[in-house]
């Protein structure tokens, strides 16, 4: 069950004086995932914001957090790097692009190598 006074989910919102109000929150939808032929999936590097280090950015995947989790955990286990998913990215750890880029390409994805 729900619960109605869940007040972290409504900060933000007027106080209403109707009894009958109800608050709904809105329903996220997420993408559904595309099968792994359809994804164009870019590999790139990336040293801004991160005080010198390079990490490789794989961009472009379309489907839900959970897929995405698990494709970054499949790709830091292979590399044997850290790294992190989120924001419809992967982010992992040096300077990988070449060894990524082979990894989607044998798992089906249609990856190609930016800059």
């Amino acid at each position: 069950m729900k619960n109605d006074n869940d007040w972290k989910q409504r900060l933000g919102v007027v106080y209403s004086t109707n009894p009958d109000f109800q608050y709904q929150t809105a329903e996220v939808v997420e993408a559904e995932t595309l099968p792994a032929g359809r994804q164009r999936l870019t590999v790139s590097i990336d040293r801004r914001q991160r005080a010198g280090k390079q990490v490789t950015l794989v961009k472009g995947f379309v489907g839900t957090s959970e897929d995405l989790a698990s494709l970054a955990k499949t790709l830091k286990t292979k590399c044997g790097v850290g790294g992190t998913a989120k924001d419809g990215e992967i982010t992992i750890q040096g300077d990988l692009r070449d060894k990524i880029v082979a990894l989607l390409t044998s798992m089906g994805y249609n990856a190609k190598r930016g800059n």
